[in-house]
């Protein structure tokens, strides 16, 4: 028997020899397609790393608009509080000046003028967003008023019945709490 296996023009060696020259083409083209798919992760991972870096910065802006836009409304209120007691001032000044001096000729320009400075002082506050609280008859709302004490009174317990201070609000916070007395069933 003759080995015609090896002998030359055998189909068989062709075969042999066309796959010995592919098999490096193969792991040529497997190793491209494993650096392919190890970029297209690192693609992915950096696109995702890109977005989360994008919605970081518009947070980041958005925090800054709001600071800046809270700064702005809130800038006067270490102001604010000071001058409230200028203006509770003046209002427990003009409570006490009695009824027969308001019609006494001599001190009408005076309570005229501290009326009119009373006036302007409630429009200068308004224009910058301080605004009274409204504490007489209401219920207690901690957010609102600070009780002082409870007093015995017809009035549904828990009701505010008297206001020793007036509470301000400076747009939609709170600047004073109004100090207050709470009605509550009588004994």
């Amino acid at each position: 028997m003759t080995d015609n296996a090896n002998a030359p023009g055998n189909p068989g060696d062709d075969l042999r020899d066309a796959t010995a020259e592919a098999a490096p083409e193969v792991a040529e083209h497997d190793a491209a397609n494993a650096r392919i798919a190890e970029l297209e992760e690192q693609l992915a991972a950096a696109r995702q790393e890109t977005l989360y870096a994008q919605a970081d910065i518009q947070n980041v802006r958005r925090r800054a608009e709001k600071d800046a836009a809270d700064a702005r409304a809130y800038a006067a209120t270490g102001f604010a509080r000071d001058v409230l007691s200028v203006a509770d001032n003046l209002d427990r000044a003009l409570a006490a000046i009695p009824a027969a001096l308001r019609e006494d000729e001599k001190f009408k320009g005076l309570v005229t003028g501290l009326e009119a400075t009373g006036r302007e002082l409630a429009n200068v506050f308004g224009r910058h967003g301080l605004t009274k609280i409204e504490a007489m008859g209401q219920p207690l709302d901690p957010n609102k008023h600070q009780a002082m004490m409870e007093m015995p009174s017809d009035a549904e317990p828990g009701t505010v019945v008297q206001e020793m201070q007036a509470g301000w609000m400076i747009k939609d916070r709170l600047l004073r709490p109004a100090l207050v007395g709470v009605a509550k069933k009588p004994d």
